[in-house]
């Protein structure tokens, strides 16, 4: 099988993915909790720091959970042979997933900056073309030490919805988390485009929010996002909104117009 992508930077560090697999543990909890899940972390970099991250917090949800960290570059993967264990395997591939069986959920976090927005839709086709009928992929960017993260949960038909994660000292308003917008949006941030009007929705919100900003940037985050949901379909509470998180129905287009 012909492997599907080009080698990335390999930028990685230790809880760079923290935010997002805090996520997926508390969205996706009942696709881990099958039997022998299977999980993909695609792209994982020069280290697998953050594969193994991921298969411990996996772990504690399921003790049967099965990682599979991907990567093209031949000496990323040999280099990560020795941190294999039982359920934790490393193998070398691109967007194709060659794995033995479907996986239920696979990570991709920052493989797609490098690529145009046609190539980063087709490169999604792929992916839902590969996994588990039930199966969801999280796909994103973040900083470089993940204090600012916006990712996508994709099913087999397609993108669903939106997620922005930020350390509360980490941004000075909302709109500041559009440097990290998936390929698919990134380029969609002006005016007229959904993902436009709801992040100049959100920096209102903020503004109109500023006095509780007395009490701490996490309040104040909760009363813009509470403010938020009164004029859009926000899909978490305060649980979520109390972490740093904010999640909104997929804003895009289905495909390039």
């Amino acid at each position: 099988m012909r492997h599907v992508g080009e080698i990335t930077r390999g930028t990685t560090a230790h809880n760079r993915l923290r935010r997002s697999d805090r996520w997926i543990v508390a969205r996706h909890g009942p696709l881990l909790r099958r039997p022998r899940p299977l999980v993909v972390d695609l792209g994982y970099g020069a280290t697998p720091v953050t594969t193994f991250e991921l298969f411990n917090r996996l772990r504690r949800v399921n003790p049967d959970v099965e990682v599979v960290g991907i990567e093209i570059d031949p000496a990323r993967v040999a280099a990560a042979k020795p941190y294999e264990t039982k359920g934790l395997s490393f193998v070398r591939g691109g967007f194709e997933l060659p794995t033995a069986r479907p996986p239920v959920l696979v990570r991709a976090f920052n493989v797609l900056r490098q690529y145009g927005e046609a190539d980063a839709w087709t490169h999604w086709d792929l992916l839902r073309s590969r996994i588990d009928r039930a199966g969801v992929i999280v796909e994103g960017t973040c900083s470089e030490i993940g204090h600012r993260a916006v990712w996508v949960a994709l099913d087999a038909a397609g993108p669903r919805t939106l997620t922005f994660a930020a350390r509360f000292r980490g941004f000075t308003r909302p709109s500041d988390l559009a440097e990290r917008l998936p390929k698919t949006l990134i380029h969609r941030n002006v005016p007229g485009e959904p993902i436009h009007a709801f992040l100049t929705e959100w920096d209102r919100a903020w503004d109109v929010s500023a006095p509780f900003g007395a009490y701490g940037v996490r309040q104040r985050w909760i009363a813009a996002a509470r403010l938020l949901a009164k004029t859009w379909p926000v899909l978490d509470g305060p649980a979520r909104w109390r972490l740093g998180e904010l999640t909104i129905p997929w804003p895009g287009r289905q495909r390039l117009p």
